[in-house]
């Protein structure tokens, strides 16, 4: 039987996976935005709270007797390696990366829910309260990119009906 604590310490490793797996997509798209500053400017500002918010997961864990997981580590930054590279070879780079974007965006939101409510049921107040912390960050995050995306588009549509090869990105 896994105790409620177990899934704490399990789902805190995946967060952890998530977080770093955000943080080598967001550089891989933030390096290739050269003709998006505003975007750009978001992404590089979530790259820092993503940095962050690996840093008070590492807490838990270590408060918790645990460490972050080196297999999902390595897990998350291959498939983020794989996405970056995969946009790299579309024309609309910049379009799929927002929408990409905004998916995970709520994977993380789902995740840090999910912690809070474990947290709660654990008796973990210290975990609860960092997730709580996190968990308006990727709210913010997502919220930003959906109300921009339209702008983004625009832009990119303009750009590649000129025929400009700087639309992807």
């Amino acid at each position: 039987m896994t105790t409620p604590q177990e899934h704490v310490v399990d789902w805190l490793r995946d967060a952890y996976a998530m977080e770093k797996q955000a943080e080598t997509m967001l550089t891989a798209q933030s390096k290739r935005l050269e003709n998006y500053p505003l975007l750009r400017e978001r992404i590089d500002r979530h790259i820092e709270e993503t940095l962050s918010q690996q840093q008070l997961l590492e807490t838990c864990l270590d408060r918790l007797g645990s460490s972050p997981s080196a297999m999902k580590d390595l897990s998350a930054r291959m498939s983020a390696f794989m996405q970056g590279a995969g946009g790299m070879a579309v024309s609309d780079e910049v379009i799929k990366g927002g929408m990409a974007g905004y998916v995970f965006e709520h994977v993380e939101i789902a995740a840090y829910t999910t912690l809070i409510a474990a947290a709660n049921a654990a008796g973990d107040i210290e975990t609860r309260r960092i997730c709580e912390q996190i968990l308006p960050q990727e709210v913010e995050m997502a919220k930003w990119l959906l109300e921009h995306l339209p702008e983004t588009v625009t832009q990119f549509l303009g750009r590649s009906a000129a025929d400009r090869d700087e639309a992807k990105r």
